[in-house]
């Protein structure tokens, strides 16, 4: 599970986060201050973090300065409708993406896992069931043979492997494949797409053992080794 760091001072909107960024299958750690965030970020290591510009005891851009002194993690700052100066000093400290508030849950969603792909802090190699994914170069391969996945089939089984032993929603998927392909995919549309792409990595696509179903729910990857 990915681990990330919220800095953020108004208790409505951090908790509001949190429960967003948990209900997608992040662990997440909160601070409301500078103080506090310098102390969490000595003690524990984390994926990614959103940092918010105004802080009661300092700044964002402080504390982005202790990040990058402790961790090599992605930075996205919160900042302020139309702040722009704010962004562009964030950016020229090495902020990597900012969202501006107030923001819609979809596009946060997006920022986060692209700076996440970005940093390669998702694993490279996945292994399951005799079917091998190089993250890196884009390969697919079952019992050595290469596979041929469409864009969005590929895109679905990215969205798996980078969820490992987590429950992914239908809602979700829907709503991940629209982010990355930029067209429209109804529930019927991701049924199919599910099942093609069964067809090409399951050994026996009825039983499947790789994308299991989690009725009334949605989707799971089963068991896999990653490196």
């Amino acid at each position: 599970m990915k681990q990330l760091f919220l800095v953020e001072d108004d208790r409505e909107i951090a908790r509001n986060l949190m429960l967003l960024l948990q209900a997608e299958g992040y662990g997440v750690s909160h601070a409301s201050s500078q103080k506090e965030a310098v102390s969490m970020l000595e003690k524990g290591q984390f994926d990614l973090a959103l940092v918010d510009i105004a802080l009661p005891d300092g700044n964002g851009f402080a504390v982005c300065t202790e990040i990058r002194q402790m961790q090599n993690i992605p930075v996205i700052f919160l900042t302020a409708s139309g702040d722009e100066a704010s962004v562009v000093t964030g950016l020229n400290m090495g902020a990597d993406d900012y969202v501006t508030k107030p923001f819609r849950p979809r596009e946060l969603m997006a920022r986060i896992q692209a700076a996440l792909r970005k940093s390669g802090a998702s694993p490279q190699i996945l292994e399951v069931c005799g079917l091998r994914v190089d993250i890196g170069s884009g390969l697919v391969r079952k019992h050595g043979k290469e596979i041929c996945l469409s864009a969005l089939e590929y895109r679905l089984l990215l969205i798996f492997a980078g969820n490992p032993g987590c429950v992914v929603t239908r809602e979700r998927l829907l709503r991940e494949l629209w982010d990355a392909a930029g067209e429209f995919v109804n529930d019927n549309t991701l049924t199919v797409y599910i099942r093609r792409l069964r067809e090409k990595i399951e050994d026996n696509p009825a039983s499947p053992k790789i994308i299991l179903t989690v009725r009334g729910l949605g989707y799971r990857m089963g068991g896999r080794d990653v490196t």
